[in-house]
């Protein structure tokens, strides 16, 4: 456990003096102290330090807001650390003004600073102009028929998980006890590994030995099981991040790991690209002939191309800092989303054995992109994965300027007004619900919360003013900065998200899948993406324990 020294508990103090001293001044201070968001409805504040940011600490991730909103309303306001104001909504036209206006609502600052302090200053960091012209090169790499291309990594890589998991029932017998979270990360490495960069990570591995990798992603996204007053600290005050905590000194070696392997993999790729063009007849290589499996040989390409002006290129610093989002992407999003599939599945054994029914309709185990995405239960499932347990709850953005934004429909404020728009002011943070919008009552109707398939056989007309990028839900967001690698997931999970459906079809077919603990103890815990905890052990970090069978077909 970190232990504060006599100096780190001086910059602590120093640092309380100075949100006393901000909190006496308030009332002289501008925004966003004073924003103009402080007349709508919103739940009283409980203190003025924390604001509500324990209560909803303490809590499973939009559980709160959740709750003031059935109290409040679709619109609210709340208070965060030091009190100051944060706006909520569920509000369709709402969000969809905020996304769509990306210059305007930007990830705060310090957001950001924490953000590349794991992904570096990719595409995930950058804003304005320096995220267009990132996208601009990225877009290409991330369409259709290049996604089509990397099917079959998919589905062999979700073979080989199915595999390794055979051999623990063979070994240990049946049914097996086996961490479904472990197996699935290791496995979405690999495949990113071959996808991202044509590169053999071998983290699914039959010996069990360690990947530096992997274990890099561990220390990054294994939540930490309490919120503590010095985590808000850091967040606020980033003098206070000179003191490196055991955390922040796991993060740092991961990062470098992630650092070092990207930047041997960008050499290679070069060096293996210009071989090619000098081999080749053509004086040089145009953006016509920006072909490739992999996704960093097409980025590669693309940013190597003659025919492209200058100033639309990326740095290669600005090439090495995809290459963490990248493998965090595509890796991390996968697994915990088929995680929390397959977890779904062992509390609803009938929409486990109707989906494995329709898989069994497919006469082969390696099927084509076009086989799965012919499978309407499959693909309801993936669906209805990533409603209810979408892999990001939560994001945020600041209003750069002051602004008035549409609501759908009128609101009473805390003053009893009635209110056609929201007023807000420059410097004021607002709560992207993604999660909240995924199974808002509102919309998708008194079943939100429960994991129903069947809804999209007939889906709400409601959810089709959710601004969001695929599927009428937030889960990949929406307007400019949405997921640019949101086709990937969906490949990779059914071959639906496409990686996401290759893992169901291969591991369903195979396995009957049961909780291994009480559904009590499992707890959905954030760091970056929702991760599976047990209240029993929280100090084990993340982990789904299943119990898994082979599946016995009567011919």
């Amino acid at each position: 456990m970190f232990q504060p020294s006599l100096g780190e508990i001086s910059l602590l103090a120093l640092a309380a003096v100075t949100a006393i001293a901000l909190w006496t001044l308030r009332p002289f201070l501008p925004r966003p102290f004073s924003a103009g968001i402080n007349n709508l409805p919103g739940p009283p504040n409980p203190g003025w330090f924390f604001g509500q940011m324990k209560v909803i600490n303490d809590e499973e991730n939009s559980v709160p807001q959740e709750r003031w909103a059935a109290q409040y309303g679709s619109v609210l306001m709340y208070r965060g650390f030091l009190s100051l104001a944060r706006l909520w909504t569920i509000d369709t036209r709402a969000m969809n003004h905020i996304l769509t206006h990306s210059a305007d609502y930007q990830k705060p600052e310090e957001a950001r600073k924490n953000l590349a302090e794991i992904l570096g200053e990719g595409v995930l960091f950058t804003e304005g102009e320096q995220h267009r012209q990132q996208r601009r090169i990225m877009n290409p790499a991330f369409g259709p028929a290049q996604i089509r291309e990397l099917t079959s990594i998919f589905v062999d890589k979700a073979k080989e998980l199915r595999d390794f998991w055979d051999v623990q029932i063979s070994a240990d017998g049946s049914p097996t006890r086996v961490d479904v979270l472990s197996g699935l990360s290791k496995m979405t490495l690999d495949v990113i590994g071959l996808a991202g960069f044509n590169y053999r990570f071998d983290a699914l591995n039959p010996s069990g030995s360690p990947n530096e990798l992997n274990q890099a992603f561990q220390d990054i996204f294994n939540p930490s099981p309490n919120f503590t007053p010095w985590m808000l600290l850091k967040f606020f005050f980033p003098i206070l991040k000179r003191f490196r905590d055991e955390r922040a000194r796991r993060v740092d070696h991961a990062q470098a790991v992630m650092r070092r392997i990207g930047t041997q993999l960008i050499r290679e790729k070069k060096a293996e690209i210009s071989r090619e063009v000098a081999e080749s007849k053509n004086r040089g290589l145009e953006r016509k002939d920006v072909r490739g499996r992999d996704l960093l040989t097409l980025l590669l390409k693309a940013n190597m191309a003659t025919d492209i002006p200058d100033n639309q290129r990326l740095s290669d610093e600005d090439v090495l800092a995809q290459v963490p989002t990248f493998l965090v992407a595509g890796h991390e999003t996968t697994s915990s989303s088929t995680t929390w599939c397959l977890y779904a599945l062992t509390q609803a054994p009938d929409v486990q054995k109707k989906l494995r029914d329709e898989l069994f309709t497919i006469q082969t185990d390696t099927p084509t992109m076009d086989e799965l995405n012919s499978l309407p239960y499959l693909d309801a499932v993936v669906r209805e994965t990533l409603r209810i347990h979408s892999p990001v709850p939560t994001t945020i953005r600041i209003a750069t300027k002051d602004d008035v934004i549409p609501v759908s429909e009128p609101f009473v404020d805390r003053y009893g007004k009635v209110q056609d728009a929201i007023r807000i002011s420059k410097g004021t943070p607002i709560v992207i619900p993604i999660l909240s919008l995924n199974r808002s009552k509102r919309l998708w109707g008194e079943d939100a919360y429960e994991f129903k398939p069947e809804r999209w056989e007939n889906p709400p007309e409601a959810i089709s003013s959710i601004p969001g990028v695929w599927g009428h839900m937030l889960s990949f967001l929406g307007g400019p900065r949405a997921c640019i690698g949101y086709r990937f997931s969906l490949v990779e999970c059914a071959i639906c998200p496409p990686s996401m459906k290759a893992l169901i079809f291969a591991l369903v077919r195979a396995f009957e899948f049961e909780l291994a603990v009480d559904p009590s103890d499992i707890e959905k815990k954030t760091s970056i993406v929702q991760r599976p905890i047990l209240r029993s052990a929280p100090e084990q970090g993340g982990q789904m324990p299943l119990l898994i069978k082979r599946v016995k077909r009567v011919q």
